[in-house]
């Protein structure tokens, strides 16, 4: 079952549990993709078909193994795609994940193990998201969402979330990039040590190490 359709179904799967528990919902797999429920529900019967989700009527969808090794290869092409942009193009971290997505279904396979090797086999993208190797390995610390760290929690910040490119301008704007030193306070937080405003919705965007 070769298509880009596919592809970015077990992508989204796999996304959707990479930083948190909650398994995905066919609704909510809908609502990520932007396709009608009644699409996913054909697309996710053939994909079980296939052998690559797992899926009973109104529940979960799991990736099976083989389903697994699909994604992490999907992933894999995305988040090395977006830092190649950043790194050789001087694109911003806000604006690589639209052209990632077209790139993604494009280029050989020949054509991204040289990016791989021309970037310097880098293991995280720009947003912070561990990219896998070729074989499928990823690497990631332990974790905490921010809105979810206690006040007295100091971390460096892991991961910030790409779906929202005027969110990410905004934290740029502030100092707030993957690396960036972040004291949860009872009031806010502090960055690299002075107390910031965060824009809305910042707190469920980004992760601390724990």
């Amino acid at each position: 079952m070769a298509s880009p359709a596919a592809d970015d179904y077990l992508k989204t799967v796999y996304a959707h549990t990479e930083w948190q528990d909650a398994p995905i919902t066919p609704s909510v797999l809908a609502a990520k993709l932007g396709i009608a429920p009644s699409s996913v529900t054909e697309m996710v019967k053939k994909l079980a078909a296939a052998g690559l989700v797992s899926h009973v009527p109104y529940g979960a969808v799991r990736l099976t193994e083989a389903g697994t090794v699909r994604a992490l290869a999907m992933v894999r092409r995305h988040r090395l795609i977006e830092t190649w942009l950043v790194q050789e193009f001087g694109y911003g971290w806000d604006e690589v994940h639209d052209e990632a997505e077209v790139l993604e279904h494009t280029i050989s396979d020949r054509l991204l193990e040289g990016i791989d090797a021309r970037l310097g086999r880098p293991r995280f993208d720009p947003h912070g998201d561990a990219i896998p190797d070729a074989d499928g390995r990823i690497e990631r610390e332990p974790f905490v969402l921010l809105a979810d760290a206690p006040a007295g929690h100091t971390g460096h910040v892991l991961r910030v979330d790409d779906r929202d490119p005027e969110l990410l301008r905004a934290l740029e704007a502030l100092g707030l990039t993957v690396g960036s030193t972040v004291a949860v306070t009872d009031s806010g937080v502090e960055l690299e040590g002075t107390a910031r405003p965060l824009p809305d919705g910042a707190d469920s965007v980004v992760w601390l190490s724990a």
